[in-house]
C-alpha cells in the first residue's frame, strides 16, 4: 500500500500542510518538538480514525482552531474531520459521507513503530488488550462488529450492577457472552498462530532465551476455557454486584509475554520489553498484510534510537523482509537513522512545517 498524498490542515501544531509522498517514502529529520511524531499520527488517523498516541480528538485541535482535517490517498480517497462545536466527526471514503466508522476503518493500512510501544509490555493488561483489539479489527471484520456489540452489552449490564438491579443485569448476559464468544474465539486462534513468529522475530533481534506469547484469561482456571461464558456469568453475580462491575469475560483477559520463564512485563529489562514490543509491530504488519493482500505503511518514530548496532542491524533485516513497501520514517539527528534508509528522500521538519 502506498500513501501518495496527504492534507492536514490544524492538527496539533501543523497548521497546514499539502505534500505528495514518495513511493518508498520518506526520512523526516525535525529535533523533538517540531512536529514530527504529530505528522505519523495523522496518517495513522486515517486508519482507525483516532489518535494512537490515546489522546482524545478534542486534544488534536490546534489550539484556538475550531476543528482538525486530515485526508489522503491510498487506492482510495480517505478524509476524517472534527469540529470541537459540539464534538462531531465526519469521514468520507472516496468523497461519499461514512455514517458507520467500522465501514471506514482499515481502507487504510499502517503499522506504527515508537519507543512508547515499550509501555505495551510494561505497562497494564488494558495496553495489551487494546493492541490486539485494534490488530484484529483491521484484520478480522467480524471482530470489530462482535467487540463493538459486546462493549455496548457490557456497558448496560456494568450500569445495571452499579445500580444493584441484579435482574436487569443479567439481562444482558445473552447478548455479551454471545458476542463476547467471537472476540474470545479470534483472540486464541490469534495467538496460538502467531506464538511461533513471535519467539522467532525476538530470536533475530537477538534475543538469546526463548519467548513465548499466550493468551491468558482472566478469572477463569485453563480448564475451564471451553466453559460457556453465560454459565460463568451467572455463577458470578454475586460477586459482580458487589464489585459493581462483570468480573469475567474477555475485557479482563490479557497477553502473556515471557522470556524462559519470567514475565517480561515484570521481569524484563528495558532492552527486552522494547525487543518484544517491535516484535508484536512486526507481527501486526504480516497479519494485516496477509489480511488484506497489501503491504501496510510502516511508520517508524525514532525507533532506531535505543538499539545497539547488532539489533538495529537485525532490525533493518526485518523491515526488509517483513515491510519491504513506504516507509515514514522520523528522527531527531541524521545520526539516528540507519544509512540504508536514506535511499528515501530526506525532508525536515520546524516548527510544524515541513521542507522538502
Amino acid at each position: 500500500m502506498q500513501l501518495t498524498d496527504l492534507t492536514v490542515r490544524n492538527f496539533r501544531n501543523i497548521t497546514s500542510l499539502d505534500i505528495e509522498l514518495p513511493e518508498a517514502g520518506v526520512v523526516i529529520i525535525g529535533a523533538n518538538g517540531q512536529g514530527k511524531t504529530n505528522l505519523l499520527e495523522a496518517i495513522y488517523y486515517l486508519v482507525l480514525f483516532r489518535s494512537f498516541r490515546g489522546a482524545k480528538d478534542r486534544e488534536l485541535v490546534q489550539f484556538g482552531a475550531p476543528g482538525f482535517f486530515v485526508g489522503g490517498s491510498a487506492n482510495t480517497r480517505v478524509t476524517a474531520g472534527y469540529e470541537v462545536a459540539g464534538g462531531r466527526k465526519k469521514v468520507t471514503v472516496d468523497r461519499e459521507p461514512v455514517r458507520r466508522l467500522g465501514a471506514a476503518v482499515g481502507r487504510i493500512v499502517a503499522v506504527p513503530f515508537s519507543p512508547e510501544d515499550r509501555g505495551i509490555v510494561a505497562g497494564g493488561p488494558a495496553g495489551r488488550r487494546r493492541y490486539i483489539d485494534v490488530l484484529l479489527s483491521l484484520s478480522e471484520p467480524r471482530y470489530l462488529v462482535a467487540l463493538s456489540a459486546m462493549r455496548v452489552a457490557l456497558k448496560q449490564r456494568n450500569a445495571a450492577l452499579r445500580m444493584g438491579h441484579g435482574d436487569t443485569a443479567q439481562a444482558f448476559d445473552t447478548p455479551f457472552a454471545e458476542a463476547a464468544a467471537i472476540v474470545l474465539s479470534t483472540r486464541m486462534t490469534w495467538v496460538e498462530r502467531r506464538t511461533g513468529r513471535f519467539r522467532a522475530i525476538c530470536e533475530a533481534l537477538g534475543e538469546p532465551e526463548p519467548a513465548q506469547l499466550r493468551y491468558r484469561r482472566h478469572g477463569t482456571k485453563a480448564e475451564e476455557e471451553a466453559t460457556d461464558l453465560r454459565m460463568l456469568l451467572a455463577s458470578t453475580i454475586d460477586r459482580d454486584l458487589r464489585r459493581g462491575t462483570t468480573t469475567v469475560g474477555p475485557h479482563r483477559d490479557d497477553l502473556q509475554l515471557s522470556l524462559g520463564d519470567h514475565s517480561l512485563q515484570t521481569y524484563g529489562s528495558a532492552g527486552q520489553q522494547r525487543t518484544a514490543a517491535i516484535a508484536l509491530r512486526l507481527i501486526e504488519a504480516e497479519t494485516l498484510a496477509e489480511a488484506t493482500g497489501q503491504l501496510p505503511i510502516g511508520l517508524y518514530d525514532d525507533v532506531f534510537v535505543e538499539l545497539d548496532d547488532a539489533r538495529q542491524a537485525n532490525l533493518l533485516t526485518l523491515i526488509r523482509d517483513t515491510l519491504p513497501g513506504q516507509a515514514i520514517v522520523a528522527a531527531p539527528r541524521d545520526s539516528e537513522v540507519p544509512p540504508e534508509l536514506f535511499e528515501r528522500p530526506r525532508w525536515t521538519m520546524r516548527g510544524g512545517k515541513l521542507e522538502t
